[in-house]
């Protein structure tokens, strides 16, 4: 049921991305789009009309405009990495609630003033990261926390790749160091970490090191790397693994092996279909006599969501700002410590790439 006083959006910037999130704002039944803003406004107005937009989504020519709507209550902020610190302050300066698209920031020290910006002025925040939302998601976290059918968590490995064209070699913003210069630790790898935090309940790794090679372009940007954390002060048992990259076919697995059971699925980040995903399941598995097959195959769980994961990020992160707008709550700070968790760790992992794969501490 549609809200009578939905959030209203604004788009800084028109990226491809943009269109997905303009779509999942519409369909998200407690938020609406009302402005689109670019550099230019033949862009902007290109983008309404591109995506069948109404006459009512109104149209801006900079960003700065859209942060100076009073009809605005927050912002999807779909920009190159390397001018988030700047806009995204100016947006929570303006009191605009700010889903900011991933990852958040170049480095951790950027994500704080950001983050510190969001608190003062009573601002929410959330990052782009929509695989959290989706109910599969919980779904999984419900069976890896039985300690009778999954028990104690021993590994992770989780993979996010894709094999990329010579066109975005040459021009894509995300092998641009002026750009995007997190390359495929930022763009892939920013799912692969968070994946691994979720599963160890965000509960940071002791250490953190990456494992040669990884490949870089011309210009010194990432393009694949692999990585491996350790909780050696809580769960010296544990361990994950995780590689990204833009060289290779499109994957997006997670596997998480407990000493009980263990869960595996092929489409973490993006579910093979919008309104039903599924993941594998084992419990209790051991060989049969003879070491000649197994007492147990995979359960296949599927869950069903009525609107796409996208749409359930806009609807959980509109609600926040709801409960801030019209009920004088403050902010939720789940999101914003997640995302933080997330860049410390990537931020370690390009640490050690960058002084020869030795361990880094956190």
């Amino acid at each position: 049921m549609a809200d009578d006083n939905p959030i209203r959006f604004g788009l800084i910037g028109c990226a491809e991305i943009a269109r997905k999130l303009s779509r999942a704002i519409n369909l998200a039944p407690n938020t609406t789009l009302s402005a689109i803003s670019s550099r230019s406004i033949e862009k902007a107005q290109q983008f309404r009309s591109k995506n069948g937009l109404p006459e009512t989504v109104t149209i801006y020519g900079s960003y700065d405009q859209v942060l100076d709507d009073p009809q605005i209550d927050a912002v999807y902020m779909p920009l190159p990495t390397s001018l988030h610190v700047k806009w995204a302050v100016l947006a929570a300066q303006k009191k605009k609630h700010l889903l900011l698209e991933k990852p958040t920031a170049l480095d951790v020290g950027e994500l704080d003033e950001i983050l510190e910006t969001c608190r003062s002025n009573g601002v929410q925040f959330m990052d782009g990261t929509m695989w959290y939302h989706h109910p599969r998601t919980a779904k999984m976290k419900e069976l890896v926390s039985d300690s009778l059918l999954f028990g104690q968590i021993r590994s992770i490995h989780s993979t996010s790749t894709f094999a990329e064209t010579p066109e975005f070699f040459e021009h894509n913003i995300r092998v641009k160091p002026d750009l995007d210069a997190l390359g495929a630790l930022g763009d892939t790898g920013w799912y692969c970490i968070g994946a691994i935090l979720w599963a160890m309940n965000h509960r940071l790794p002791t250490t953190v090191v990456a494992s040669p090679p990884a490949h870089r372009n011309s210009a010194g940007i990432i393009l694949s790397c692999t990585a491996s954390l350790h909780w050696d002060d809580v769960d010296p048992q544990a361990v994950a693994t995780f590689h990204c990259s833009f060289l290779s076919h499109v994957s997006m697995d997670l596997a998480l092996r407990g000493s009980n059971g263990s869960v595996h699925l092929e489409d973490f980040i993006i579910p093979y279909e919008e309104s039903c995903a599924f993941f594998d399941f084992t419990s209790g598995a051991k060989f049969v006599d003879l070491h000649i097959g197994w007492n147990v195959k995979p359960e296949r769980v599927e869950v069903s969501s009525t609107l796409p994961q996208e749409a359930l990020m806009v609807q959980e992160f509109g609600r926040l700002v709801k409960g801030v707008r019209d009920c004088g709550r403050s902010p939720d700070e789940k999101w914003p410590e997640i995302s933080r968790m997330t860049q410390l760790v990537l931020d370690a992992v390009n640490k050690s790439i960058d002084l020869g794969f030795v361990p880094i501490s956190l």
